[in-house]
């Protein structure tokens, strides 16, 4: 490298992003994704001994992806190349590979390939990289926004191991932001800023996970503000909102109002009104609320005021839980707009929530009830001679799959629990329930 070059060099570094300045070079620095990298995991064992095998880090923007393969690149003694699949051809390929034969067999030394968004690579690019990771020349490191069950060849998953990054907690992204505006060598410290502490919480909640994206725009604020009388940069909720672009609604996740909105979401739901029920989720989603959250309380809406009037009910919301995590912002609003509409606009039944209510209330002031001897495991030696399984009616051997049979503990004949509504699919249900029990009765 000539002089020239190194000035260039120096220059593009100390004028890179504050994200990319900030960016981890081990272990050590790296904040959150302790389920993958915390000291007993196997991943931060890998990394550590230098011992890695094929990889593919899955997870949203900003969670760390790129950090990875850069603290193995700092770490490991094999050679370390890094690729971009949105620009990438078979020619960049050719090349890598070329000079990972050679490394190995000159040297010995392995060649590690990072390839960022790997998703981006079609079919013939990924089986051009299988031989190579089958046969060891390159281990691959793989980083990917999208599922890769989905979007990377199978053949080249099953000689990986993936990892799902998730998105950092509020925790994280104030460490980070404090670190940002301290650090004197890598980050903003040299312009003697300072961030208010609904300032930072503002933040640390816009950024909905993503490092990356609370980094700029504390980084804009500092860059574009002045300074105070007392000579420092003041980073202010009005300044933070400008940066992050979002207003902060009246709406503080750990006070009153947080609770409110999402009481009045699922009371929403529960009263069959999905406009307002779309509208408190908007609500919600702007001002940041976790998606998670707003999801576990649909599923819990689904089975709590829906039941089985709608079993189906509770499958959509289950499956807007799942579908949200692995989308993220901003589509998942769309699918949670979907499951809270589709509870929203359910036939409704408490009848799950009364029958368990009932019946913890028994278990919980009651003396423990007796089981019924011949309701009893009997797949154990001796147990018979326990009268255990004797005098069993095994209901599918009878008409309609149903025998009359106790099934309470003697202490508890005659109490009931589970009443059916006449809505929607329990009104089918409770026909069924009494057209079986009539039958029975007159065999």
């Amino acid at each position: 490298m000539d002089l020239f070059d190194y000035m260039r060099e120096t220059k593009l570094e100390k004028e890179s992003p504050l994200a990319s300045r900030l960016r981890p070079t081990k272990l050590e620095e790296v904040v959150g994704q302790a389920h993958i990298i915390g000291k007993d995991k196997l991943l931060y064992r890998a990394i550590q001994a230098d011992k890695l095998s094929s990889i593919i880090f899955y997870g949203p923007p900003g969670t760390g992806k790129t950090t990875l393969a850069m603290v193995i690149a700092n770490t490991t003694s094999s050679y370390f190349k890094q690729i971009n699949a949105t620009s990438a051809g078979k020619k960049d390929m050719e090349e890598v590979v070329a000079g990972a034969k050679q490394n190995l067999g000159m040297y010995g030394k392995k060649t590690i390939l990072f390839v960022d968004e790997i998703h981006r690579f079609n079919k013939g690019q990924q089986d051009y990289l299988l031989p190579f990771v089958e046969d060891g020349t390159i281990i691959l490191v793989g980083a990917t926004t999208e599922n890769p069950y989905f979007e990377v060849n199978s053949a080249l998953l099953s000689r990986s191991i993936i990892f799902e990054l998730k998105p950092l907690d509020n925790e994280d992204i104030r460490n980070l932001l404090i670190r940002a505006v301290s650090d004197e060598e890598k980050g903003l410290g040299a312009y003697g800023a300072v961030i208010d502490e609904d300032a930072l919480e503002f933040l640390a909640d816009m950024a909905n996970g993503d490092a990356r994206s609370a980094l700029n725009a504390i980084e804009l604020g500092v860059l574009t503000s002045d300074r105070s009388g007392d000579g420092k940069i003041h980073i202010t909720l009005d300044i933070a909102m400008e940066c992050i672009q979002k207003r902060a609604l009246r709406y503080d996740k750990s006070g009153d109002n947080h609770y409110d909105t999402i009481s009045a979401f699922i009371k929403s739901m529960r009263g069959s009104d999905p406009d307002a029920a779309i509208y408190y989720l908007a609500r919600m989603l702007h001002a940041g609320e976790s998606i998670t959250f707003i999801a576990r309380r649909i599923m819990i809406c689904a089975s709590e005021d829906v039941s089985n009037a709608d079993p189906n009910a509770l499958v959509v919301a289950t499956q807007a839980a799942q579908a949200v995590e692995r989308l993220g912002m901003p589509e998942a609003r769309i699918v949670l707009a979907q499951a809270a509409a589709y509870v929203a606009c359910a036939p409704k039944s408490n009848s799950a929530i009364m029958a368990i209510d009932a019946a913890m209330q028994v278990v919980n002031k009651e003396k423990i009830a007796t089981i019924p001897p011949y309701l009893k495991d009997a797949h154990y030696g001796g147990a018979t001679k326990l009268g255990h399984g004797i005098g069993y009616k095994y209901a599918h051997n009878y008409k309609n799959h149903y025998v009359k049979q106790q099934y309470l503990p003697d202490e508890l004949v005659g109490r009931s629990f589970y009443e059916l509504s006449s809505e929607g699919y329990e009104k089918e249900m409770k026909a069924h329930m009494k057209r079986i029990h009539e039958e029975a009765e007159n065999e």
